[in-house]
């Protein structure tokens, strides 16, 4: 508690003191178009840009921020330090996909909007149906930048779940100049990673063509438990110039994620088993032993069963304790989640004329995943038979196929005081997903868990749906005088949803349309580095096709009538405001919001994840949010650098959760959201002269938050995580070989913080008194990686 009063009483210094400090330097120049189309994302040289000239809330960070990560860490980890930005995941890198959060202003990973060089990315949820994680579209090391909208982003933003916030990522273009770029980590838990990429140049036979290739092998075990985590990924760009008018680019990105599952936990897990407790992999004898104590059916018989449901009943000595657990949850052999990925897509962009221009974005994504646990509910063929060698367990999967194509096209026409853009976004996306088990032989494991899974003996379920998006916007940004700019626009959203079972009875269709869907901005600049920008958003999110979320998880057909006759897609009416200020030396925001949410739709989990059951969708009515955010950083000098954020949120729900005869389902009026803390107290002290010797030390507070929606026990405790990351640029004055050498040091969790990191890997729980909602992902404790660039 010490370490966080003082780290929290720094932060709260440097924010105090930031705009003191800018008021000895001078105003820097006039503020860019409102809402102006992104700069490319090679031409960002701020650290953090703080949304100049935007009517909404907007900050962009360029690759820098992500270079001095460890080697591999997902970019998201970079966009933590923003104003009320909430990131979460149980590994370093904060890549690993069933633990990784990421939450704005209250609203969670399924309510906001992800594109890479605008091509939507879904909602980048574990079970995605319409896209994929940034961690698997591309990898780090080829991003340039990343944009986020606090607010629900831009009109032109190719999503339908953006309700409160946007997620733009940026690839870097091919390089003018031929190099060859390598790079290689190693690190704690047996890590490596070694990435690899070649930029040809322009190549003037070709039209100027120029183009990358990249390759990327990272591995590492697990901080706790058996076995690892690794990927594979291949990027391919190309940059053809049309003259002076126009350019066609592509990209191919091809992922392989093969990752080993750390245990869901509990607050009665922790208290009993500790916080590194995990999955019994590789003790196979462990987890034949729990499975054959659940399915012995003499444990259930007699006037005072041992067992009942598989839990024991306080009768004798508990059978489990001998292999060191207390219930068959304590511990599977293991879960893992496999993932391929092929995402593409190609660009056109040309003038049409001096006053217009446009672009048209084709694309194209295919996954296969699987997900999968080791479960001792569901028996192997042939279990108890004489002289079988089937195992008292199985494997469970769920599987995904996703196959979405889309179109997307602007058009931008300058009328002088006016700039018009107009544009749409069309996908048509079949996604296919199944529930399935395999067999496992007694006395060994026969299957790798980290490998697709083949010839199932069961399929609980299949179905497969078809989701058709189509998005269209119109905007006017006018410049009403050199100092006030205004913009205005709505979008339209139509998307259908249809669902046919294979295996199963779940047939029909839910549809979610809006047709006006306004968003309005102003930003007043006061010619001295002082400018006020402030916006309202309306914006919906549309239902979703799954067999796991959405209305379709409860996969009961009077359920999903239910639904699609009575419940409203999910919406928020955004208002925004604030006032920046920039010069030379600082520049700095102080940001309120106002959201009303209104149709929230969740789900309250009433069993461990692994058993799979049907989730009902609720109507928990409408959230209000409010907040404040404040950012600044200030440059001490041309390499040391100061940089610090605070955000305040505060989201109820307004309404009690009706249930059935006018009973209350949930009393959650005036209880807080779930997974959603109140103050995010972010603080980077940065060095970095160019050549040399560069330094980057990070803070992160984050202030307690729930995971039961009646606030009845799941409140889980604040945290504060340290990172420091080292490193040294050689100039090869003395030696040619070591131009263009770099070597950096990285310490995660610097003061090897004992904390709750993942807050809702299984979901939310109606209350939780007795914590013991199978949850909660610790963070991993202090690891060190050493990473060496050399570029030729």
């Amino acid at each position: 508690m010490k370490r966080h009063l003082m780290l929290g009483g720094a932060l709260c210094a440097l924010l105090s003191a930031t705009p003191l400090l800018a008021l000895a330097a001078e105003p820097a120049a006039a503020a860019a178009p409102a809402d102006a189309a992104p700069a490319d994302a090679n031409e960002v040289d701020a650290v953090i840009v703080l949304g100049q000239g935007q009517s909404r809330q907007v900050q962009t960070i360029n690759t820098t921020q992500i270079e001095v990560l460890a080697a591999g860490s997902s970019p998201l980890r970079a966009i933590e330090k923003l104003p009320g930005v909430s990131f979460q995941s149980a590994d370093a890198f904060g890549a690993y996909e069933w633990s990784t959060r990421v939450a704005i202003r209250g609203f969670d990973q399924s309510r906001l909007g992800f594109t890479l060089d605008g091509v939507p990315l879904g909602d980048m949820s574990y079970g995605n149906y319409n896209g994929l994680h940034i961690s698997r579209a591309v990898t780090s090391e080829d991003l340039g930048k990343v944009e986020l909208a606090q607010g629900a982003g831009s009109l032109s933003t190719a999503s339908t779940s953006n309700l409160g916030g946007t997620l733009q990522f940026f690839t870097r273009d091919p390089s003018q100049e031929f190099h060859v770029q390598t790079n290689a980590t190693l690190g704690s838990d047996s890590m490596y990673r070694v990435f690899g990429r070649v930029d040809t140049g322009a190549i003037e036979s070709l039209g100027g063509l120029r183009a990358y290739v990249s390759a990327v092998d990272q591995k590492a075990d697990k901080w706790k438990g058996g076995s690892e985590q690794k990927q594979r990924q291949y990027d391919a760009k190309i940059v053809l110039p049309l003259g002076e008018a126009g350019s066609l680019t592509a990209f191919y990105n091809h992922s392989e994620r093969r990752e080993q599952d750390y245990q869901d936990m509990s607050f009665d897990m922790i208290k009993r088993l500790g916080r590194d407790w995990d999955n019994f992999q590789p003790d196979w004898a462990k987890a034949i032993g729990v499975a054959t104590v659940l399915n012995n059916p003499a444990y259930y018989a007699g006037p005072t069963p041992i067992l009942n449901g598989g839990y024991w009943t306080g009768v004798g000595t508990n059978p489990y304790a001998q292999y060191g657990v207390a219930t068959p949850d304590d511990a599977y052999y293991a879960g893992a989640g496999i993932r391929d990925d092929d995402i593409y897509a190609v660009t056109l962009k040309h003038d049409l004329g001096d006053k217009a221009r446009f672009d048209l974005t084709g694309y194209g994504h295919k996954n296969q995943g699987q997900g999968l646990w080791y479960t001792p509910y569901t028996v192997s063929p042939g279990y108890g038979t004489v002289g079988s060698n089937a195992a008292p367990l199985s494997i469970r999967t769920t599987e995904y196929d996703i196959d979405r194509k889309g179109l997307i096209g602007n058009v931008y026409v300058d009328l002088g005081s006016h700039a018009i853009s107009a544009g749409f976004w069309t996908e048509d996306n079949d996604f296919h997903q199944a529930r399935r088990f395999y067999a496992e032989t007694l006395d060994h494991p026969s299957r790798d868990p980290l490998d697709f899974q083949s010839n199932p003996f069961l399929t609980s379920w299949e179905y497969k749906f078809n989701t058709k998006t189509t998005t269209g916007y119109i905007q006017d940004v006018w410049s009403v005088t050199d100092a006030l700019k205004v913009n205005f626009g709505f979008k339209a959203l139509k998307v259908e949803n249809e669902v046919k079972s294979i295996v199963g009875s779940l047939n029909g269709k839910i549809e979610s349309k809006d047709s006006f869907l306004p968003q309005i901005g102003v930003v007043y600049d006061l010619d001295n580095g002082v400018e006020l920008f402030g916006g309202y958003t309306e914006n919906m999110a549309a239902f979703v096709s799954a067999a796991t979320s959405g209305p379709f998880a409860s996969q009961n057909q009077a359920v999903v009538d239910y639904i699609r006759d009575n419940l409203e897609p999910e919406t928020s009416k955004t208002f925004e405001g604030g006032v920046r200020y920039h010069n030379d030396r600082f520049q700095g925001v102080a940001a309120l919001y106002h959201v009303d949410f209104e149709n929230r739709l969740d789900s309250a989990s009433t069993a461990p994840p692994i058993l799979g059951l049907p989730a009902v969708l609720s109507n928990v009515g409408a959230v209000e949010t409010k907040g404040i955010e404040l950012a600044g950083q200030y440059r001490l000098t041309d390499a040391w650098s100061l940089y610090g954020s605070y955000a305040y949120n505060d989201s109820q729900y307004k309404d009690d959760v009706p249930g059935a005869n006018g009973a209350v389902a949930m009393h959650t009026e005036g209880k807080d959201v779930v997974f959603t803390p109140k103050h995010l107290l972010k603080g980077t002290l940065g060095y970095d002269a160019g050549l040399g010797l560069f330094a980057n030390l990070g803070v992160s507070y984050t202030s307690s938050r729930w995971y039961t929606f009646e606030n009845n026990g799941g409140k889980v405790d604040g945290f504060t995580v340290a990172d420091l990351t080292v490193g040294y640029r050689f100039n090869g004055e003395t030696n040619a070989w070591l131009r263009g050498l770099e070597v950096q040091a990285n310490i995660t969790n610097l003061t090897d913080e004992d904390y709750i990191s993942t807050v809702g890997s299984g979901g939310a729980a109606k209350a939780d008194p007795a914590g013991t909602a199978m949850t909660l992902l610790p963070g991993a404790p202090r690891q060190y990686y050493v990473t060496i660039r050399k570029q030729f």
